[in-house]
């Protein structure tokens, strides 16, 4: 008797485990997944040639309606980071666990290259390195006139603003608004990008910035790109987190 309740018991927690093991490949899947869905879907709207009109106002637009995509699809399966600097506010902010967080980074980056290759893969490379985008479409290039500790400044405040929109997201004081997050941050995403995409691209997301880079070897200026963001991430949400934030009970209490 005591044998068979201890097989039970062993057999309950190799059943417990593995389930953990494929709600964490599941999760990592799907983040990487969104990562790559929000590199085609964005980088494919910047396309800008002679045959294909494109402006600064339709790619911020672009860019916000694909993020909207990504959080409504993968959302409910990862939280849809899609971004490194936003994992790092997470891990900070809400207490991801680690190596959950450097899976995230790994699913980041993988899914940002295999969105990228798709781009490449769909479009002929007259559309990918036009005239116009003549180191390749959705490089986030420092523009003429910008100097690089400028760019890491406009990086870093754009980046402060779209981490403490996560950190209110996040906040328990906005859990009855979660209805709309997904049109929040596709709004947030494209104000931002039409503040400061003309001056550095408006990246706010290293891996983002990093796909692009990989497959057409641009890397100038390629630092600003981590610096600003996870500057941004690491400082922004210590500060929501140790000066904004208030427990749950405090809330009711109030």
């Amino acid at each position: 008797m005591a044998d068979e309740a201890l097989n039970r018991s062993n057999s309950a927690k190799r059943l417990q485990t593995r389930k953990k093991l494929l709600n964490s490949a599941c999760i990592v899947l799907g983040e990487m997944l969104a990562t790559a869905m929000l590199m085609f879907l964005g980088c494919m709207g910047c396309v800008k040639t002679a045959s294909f009109v494109n402006s600064h106002l339709q790619c911020a637009i672009n860019f916000g309606f694909v993020v909207l995509i990504c959080i409504q699809c993968f959302g409910c399966v990862s939280g849809a980071h899609l971004n490194p600097a936003v994992t790092l506010a997470n891990y900070i902010y809400r207490g991801i666990s680690l190596p959950m967080a450097l899976l995230y980074f790994v699913a980041q980056m993988l899914g940002a290259c295999l969105g990228y290759g798709l781009v490449k893969a769909s479009l002929p490379d007259s559309a990918v390195c036009s005239s116009e985008t003549p180191q390749g479409v959705c490089i986030t290039a420092v523009a003429s006139g910008i100097f690089a500790w400028q760019a890491v400044l406009i990086e870093f405040l754009i980046t402060c603003v779209l981490i403490t929109i996560c950190c209110a997201v996040w906040d328990p004081r906005n859990a009855k608004f979660g209805d709309s997050i997904a049109v929040r941050f596709g709004l947030a995403i494209s104000c931002l990008s039409l503040t400061a995409g003309q001056f550095t691209g408006a990246s706010m997301n290293p891996a983002r910035s990093f796909a692009p880079a990989v497959w057409n070897n641009a890397w100038e200026n390629h630092w600003v790109y981590w610096v600003g963001p996870l500057l941004a991430a690491l400082l922004t949400s210590l500060l929501y987190k140790y000066v904004f934030r208030r427990p749950a009970e405090e809330i009711e209490k109030a």
